[in-house]
């Protein structure tokens, strides 16, 4: 999933020889990082999403088959019918939102295992690293800063630029939705 990055990161060690050089290079791959774990935490989500999609189909299906049996107990040809059709479909929608789930957790591990592998990638390279005169002498977390606030903040405001693209998008949805319920939009 990561190959490109990896791949970036290894290029930008191999050219940066002068201390100040693997210094920026080291900073560009912190960023890459910032981005890559963004980038897990967006596959967690889906798999989040994926699961309650499952869930509720689950239940939908659950609804249906009691209500063809309800349909059968009475001789409810009519309604048996058209309840045996939405057991259909909703059995089959639930298989696949099961492998959906299955699939990107499977995603998910593995984005999280290269994700692992880039971080000790990164502290290899940063061990070697020459600290900023300003820090010589000074050992600290090539991943953390003074307090780590600028990438915590960064991360906040990514996730709330996301958050609000996801509202806004829903929100679009359920108007399109409406419109076609009131018949305004084909």
């Amino acid at each position: 999933m990561f190959e490109t990055l990896r791949q970036s990161l290894n290029d930008l060690m191999a050219r940066a020889t002068k201390p100040e050089e693997r210094r920026d290079a080291l900073a560009r791959m912190k960023d890459s990082l910032v981005q890559a774990r963004l980038g897990v935490e967006d596959l967690r989500a889906g798999v989040v999403k994926a699961r309650a999609q499952a869930d509720a189909e689950r239940r939908e299906l659950e609804t249906v088959r009691r209500r063809k049996a309800l349909a059968e107990g009475i001789h409810d040809r009519e309604t048996v019918e058209v309840a045996a059709k939405y057991e259909g479909h909703h059995a089959e929608r639930l298989e696949v939102l099961e492998r959906k789930v299955e699939v990107q957790e499977r995603e998910l591990g593995l984005a999280e295992r290269e994700l692992d592998e880039m971080n000790a990638e990164f502290r290899r390279h940063a061990i070697g690293a020459v600290p900023p005169p300003s820090t010589a002498g000074v050992v600290q977390d090539p991943l953390s800063e003074e307090t780590g606030e600028s990438t915590r903040e960064a991360i906040d405001a990514l996730g709330r630029e996301r958050a609000r693209a996801a509202r806004d998008e829903e929100a679009e949805r359920r108007l399109e939705a409406l419109k076609r319920r009131m018949g305004k939009s084909p």
